[in-house]
């Protein structure tokens, strides 16, 4: 049953989500969607000319990527509350994909981060068509979150240079070198920034909330750090003429205006195409799982629903928005989308009122952008990506599951030393052997049954009557060719303990499936156990299991052994 608060769906709103919330926008929330969309327009300057920074793009293409993405996914997407744009994740990614040597005679970055976008935006719709929205649970949070960590560290690596004003092209990573290098001025604007931004974090957040101010209210206050961080240090570097006489790195000019829509990229070449669709489709992959995640979690605080396939056609088409606009790939931002519905934006129409804050912006004030320096854009940067950083994550996944941390440990390291596309791939294929041997040596039990009850529990874990005539084993995941073996060696072992044994009875309450190689090798198992007038009986089979086993001529199989409803039923019929 849907959520009260969503209206019935037709097909042209199913397609156009904007069309379902938009004839019942209810006046009330106006006011909390202007106020979001003002908050959350703050951070789209710094954010988009940071993360083009952090992409090694001209500050304007992450300008140009929060403008129409963010409004056709405002139409399109199913999220009340995500904001659409460049984000940090997708950025550092790009740039990796920028340094490949093989690209520099194909084109410029520019054109490249563009085609990715396009590629990127494709791959999502083609998704979309063969309906595969649910691939973002086939992404494990282990591999996930190591690719998270690993990509968030290489972050922070490329800003350090930015945030102390070193020469990293003229020493490497020679240490003592780049710190003879340091500009000193460029280094106090970015230790300023960070602290500034630290400082309007949690410490100010708290401040507030003791004072007793709307929570949104408070949201709103601490979430201008980043433009206030941006007013401070470009005020400084122009006042004192730092770019011209300390040499301190700036933004530079960024074009006035809005961008030129252009299908310019579709003139480039086949090999420039091809030389980028791996990149494009990690990229575009990566970004869908983020945004979805993100989405997910605000959903689910307001009780509203969220389409996987949906949210591929509207950020599929967002890519492509972006890319004729001039932008680069674009996805769900955590901290904007928080920073948006922690303001108390209620539609998408928050998102619609900051776009046009930010086209405002670069009409009128685009001169005022060029002072802003990037040690302050580095920090900035370095501040929104610090909590993705989870080691302590790795530390209770360990104790969860040793499988699992391994794994992402794994992609975390993966991620450092090979690459951020290498990284990602050898993370799902260690999760892919992980779940290959955990399916390879599933739970076995040999259970008793509890008291009178008709309740059955393991031996070795319970207080229970066991048969001297009579063995009962519970498999606790499906057959297949991976563990069938695995299976019959267990019940061989225990039939071996049991020198007056009549009966065997599998339990399979836990089993769902049955494959073709399994089948085979189980029933030619009970075969050989005939000839030693052991018969082998099932209990608890559920019904896609057992039409699979009628197919097969069960009967036959199964020899002298019977299929029981109930396990008690197995007892009553078989226990001496």
């Amino acid at each position: 049953m849907p959520p009260p608060n969503l209206p019935k769906q037709t097909l042209l709103t199913k397609f156009i989500p904007i069309l379902s919330w938009l004839r019942h926008y209810p006046k009330q929330d106006f006011n909390s969607d202007v106020f979001a969309g003002i908050i959350t327009a703050i951070l789209f300057v710094p954010q988009g000319i940071a993360y083009a920074m952090l992409a090694g793009l001209p500050a304007q293409v992450g300008l140009y990527a929060s403008i129409l993405p963010p409004l056709i996914y405002a139409f399109l997407g199913t999220s009340r509350t995500l904001s659409v744009g460049p984000v940090s994740i997708a950025a550092i990614m790009i740039a990796s994909a920028l340094t490949a040597p093989e690209l520099a005679a194909l084109g410029t970055p520019v054109e490249h981060a563009i085609i990715l976008a396009v590629e990127g935006g494709l791959i999502l719709l083609a998704m979309a068509v063969f309906r595969m929205g649910g691939l973002v649970k086939f992404i494990s949070h282990p591999v996930l979150s190591g690719f998270t960590t690993g990509a968030s560290i290489l972050i922070v690596f490329s800003q350090l240079p930015h945030l102390l004003g070193l020469n990293k092209q003229q020493c490497g990573y020679d240490i003592a070198c780049n710190m003879g290098t340091m500009n000193i001025y460029a280094a106090g604007l970015g230790i300023f920034s960070m602290v500034l931004l630290l400082l309007m974090g949690k410490p100010l957040t708290r401040t507030l909330k003791s004072m007793q101010l709307r929570e949104s209210l408070v949201t709103g206050i601490s979430k201008t750090a980043p433009l206030l961080t941006v007013i401070i240090t470009t005020s400084v570097v122009s006042f004192f003429h730092l770019y011209d006489m300390q040499q301190v790195a700036i933004v530079g000019e960024i074009p006035k205006g809005l961008p030129d829509l252009s299908l310019s990229f579709l003139a480039n070449s086949k090999e420039h195409w091809i030389a980028l669709l791996p990149s494009a489709i990690f990229i575009s992959v990566i970004a869908y799982v983020e945004s979805v995640a993100i989405a997910l979690v605000t959903a689910n605080l307001r009780n509203e629903k969220i389409s996987t396939n949906q949210e591929l056609i509207a950020l599929g088409t967002a890519n492509i928005a972006t890319a004729i606009s001039g932008g680069m790939s674009v996805a769900g931002g955590f901290s904007r989308t928080m920073v948006n519905f922690s303001a108390g934006a209620r539609t998408q129409l928050a998102m619609i009122i900051a776009v046009i804050l930010l086209a405002l912006a670069l009409l009128s004030f685009t001169e005022q952008f060029t002072h802003i320096p990037k040690a302050a854009l580095a920090a900035i940067i370095l501040v929104a990506i610090a909590p993705l950083i989870k080691f302590r994550e790795i530390i209770t996944t360990l104790k969860y599951d040793r499988a699992d941390a391994t794994t992402q440990t794994i992609t975390l390291l993966a991620v450092l030393f090979l690459g951020i596309e290498e990284g990602i791939a050898l993370g799902v294929i260690v999760t892919i052997i992980a779940f290959l041997q955990r399916t390879s040596l599933p739970h076995i039990a040999v259970t008793g049954q509890v008291g009178d009850s008709e309740q059955f529990r393991n031996v070795g874990r319970h207080e229970v009557t066991t048969w001297p005539n009579l063995l009962l084993i519970r498999i606790d995941e499906n057959i297949t060719f991976a563990n069938i073996t695995y299976i019959t060696d267990f019940i061989s072992a225990q039939i071996d303990n049991k020198p007056e044994l009549e009966h065997v009875v599998l339990q399979f309450g836990s089993v769902s499936y049955v494959d073709i190689t399994a089948f085979e090798t189980l029933f030619s198992y009970i075969e050989a156990l005939d000839t030693r007038n052991i018969t082998v009986n099932l209990a608890d089979v559920k019904g896609p299991v057992m039409d699979k086993f009628k197919k097969m001529d069960l009967d036959h199989h199964l020899m002298k052994g019977q299929v029981f409803f109930h396990s008690i039923d197995a007892i009553k019929a078989l226990a001496k």
